[in-house]
């Protein structure tokens, strides 16, 4: 991700640096002052024990078109996780919150607030969805957790991002709508206690680029970029640099913008939910066994909505795996928020605003996507799956038809889990018309053999699907002949314009041993370093 060179507002004049204190970031974002990037579950903000801030989102109307290679239940969107704040009775201690955006009521039994509103907390014993009483309109409700941060603390700021990884601020900040000194404050990855600033700049030979200052503590509590300036306290240091550059590369300017975050469901106790509580709004996109419509749940709140034909699954089965996936929460997987348990299956997630990643690449919108833009859309899914690997769950379906998109080249894994539910013949069999052999890994195809090692073979075709544009993997030949053919050692060529590193990162997923194959957490780190250890002289072509 940027390495264009499109100038930002205002570009200004690059002034002098400090010593030693600034890491000159590269397009791909490698700082000498934060090593690599470590695994970190969230990039959402959870103010209240300072998780980050996750990308923006918007509600975009996409209808994919129908392909050969049909998802499971077709295209849907959107962004966000987080981890619930401290819990349990609050008797002393903090009590009063501020929120941190505005939020609508869903149900009768939530409470509307605005941005700055002052909360005092009931009963914060519900995890998700705590029970407050508006010091401004004195009423009482239930109200999501991560919508609100102790009053007068740090999480409060507007411009405290929290655990928010290095990757994940650039793509904040390189967001083309913000200036140069666009910031934010995070904490640091590789500082136990300490803070990074990040700072949007521009200049001549890079472009868009990402500035990441240490922000280091003194015993005393103060803190600095620079020694020769110290502050008693970060909001003192924000408000130096905003007057003043004193060194950076650029006065702080505007907040990074950040859109609100997902809520952890649709509301308290809105798991399974009556069919009449949600409306069909406009048809997504069809595959084998169902469709997906982009819909509105209570009257309130946009969603997209799984329909399953009878007969796919086991209702009782499904209401069982549904339990497993709704604990899995990261910020790279599209989050269920509820299910309609009786058949026909209906099954409720956040609504991605460009579709599955198959139809949005085959697009207008693909056309224009360069190795940058998709190196860091294949990083987002390693990250994803990065997270299902920690939790020892499998996949089963990783292609690009279940990846969705939403604004500003979010991209999230969908379908996780729900292929091992299907009841289907044509698919059971592994081998019948409706089962997706070109991106299974031959273990698994042959012998049932599902592993996280074999969605990491599925992950290699994905990364074909990225450089090719929505190409169907193995050109020219129908199931069986792949089959056969990878079992006898072939294996897919360099696609056009790919850089050879890529095809090699490819090969070692196709490796005969699944345990010869690299995890996603190696996958994840070597695709986000990719344009600073891999290829540095990388060069746009006519397609990448």
């Amino acid at each position: 991700m940027g390495a264009g060179k499109s100038k930002p507002k205002e570009p200004g004049q690059r002034s002098m640096s400090l010593d030693g204190t600034i890491g000159t970031g590269s397009d791909s974002g490698h700082f000498h002052h934060l090593g690599p990037a470590q695994q970190t579950q969230t990039p959402n903000r959870s103010p209240a024990v300072g998780t980050g801030r996750q990308g923006r989102q918007g509600q975009h109307q996409h209808a994919p078109t129908n392909t050969p290679e049909l998802a499971l239940f077709g295209g849907v969107d959107h962004t966000g996780t987080i981890t619930s704040p401290q819990r349990g009775p609050l008797s002393g201690g903090v009590t009063t919150f501020v929120a941190l955006y505005d939020y609508e009521s869903r149900t009768a039994s939530d409470l509307t607030f605005r941005k700055g509103d002052r909360l005092q907390i009931v009963n914060n014993t519900e995890g998700d969805w705590w029970l407050a009483r508006s010091l401004t309109t004195g009423e009482s409700g239930y109200i999501p957790s991560n919508y609100v941060a102790p009053s007068d603390s740090i999480q409060a700021e507007e411009w405290y991002f929290g655990k928010i990884t290095r990757r994940d601020s650039e793509r904040l900040l390189l967001n083309l709508q913000n200036r140069r000194g666009t910031f934010l404050v995070r904490e640091s990855e590789t500082t136990k206690g300490a803070y990074c600033l990040s700072v949007l700049d521009y200049d001549n030979t890079k472009g868009l680029n990402v500035k990441h200052y240490k922000i280091r503590k003194l015993d005393s509590g103060g803190f600095y970029i620079t020694s020769r300036t110290q502050f008693t306290s970060l909001q003192q240091l924000v408000f130096h640099y905003r007057k003043h550059s004193d060194g950076l590369c650029h006065a702080l300017t505007d907040v990074c913008p950040v859109a609100k975050p997902q809520t952890q469901g649709l509301a308290r106790d809105a798991w399974e939910i009556p069919r009449e509580s949600l409306r069909l709004d406009l048809k997504l996109g069809q595959g084998c066994f169902g469709e997906v419509w982009m819909g509105t749940w209570n009257g309130t709140t946009r969603v997209a909505i799984k329909t399953l034909k009878p007969g796919t699954m086991s209702p009782e089965a499904f209401l069982q795996e549904a339990q497993v996936m709704k604990k899995l929460r990261h910020e790279k997987l599209v989050q269920l928020y509820a299910v309609v348990s009786e058949e026909p299956i209906y099954i409720v997630t956040e609504y991605m605003s460009q579709g599955s990643l198959l139809d949005f690449l085959k697009g207008e919108a693909g056309k224009m996507l360069r190795l940058p833009q998709l190196v860091d859309m294949a990083a987002q899914i390693a990250a994803g799956m990065a997270y299902v690997e920690r939790m020892n769950y499998v996949h089963r379906d990783l292609r690009a038809a279940n990846i969705l998109v939403g604004d500003n080249l979010v991209c999230k894994v969908a379908d996780f889990g729900l292929a091992r539910l299907i009841e289907d013949n044509e698919y059971t069999a592994r081998q019948g018309a409706k089962f997706p052999i070109k991106w299974t890994a031959p273990e698994a195809a042959l012998y049932g053999r599902f592993t996280i090692k074999s969605d990491v073979w599925s992950f290699g075709v994905l990364l074909t699907e990225l450089a090719t544009k929505g190409r169907v993997p193995y050109p020219g030949m129908v199931n069986r002949e792949v089959l056969d053919q990878v079992e006898r050692g072939y294996r897919m060529p360099c696609p056009a314009e790919c850089p050879s590193s890529l095809h090699e990162l490819m090969l070692s997923c196709w490796r005969k041993d699944p345990e010869e194959r690299p995890t996603f957490e190696y996958l994840q780190g070597f695709l986000e370093d990719y344009f600073t250890s891999t290829e540095p002289q990388y060069q746009p072509g006519e397609n990448l």
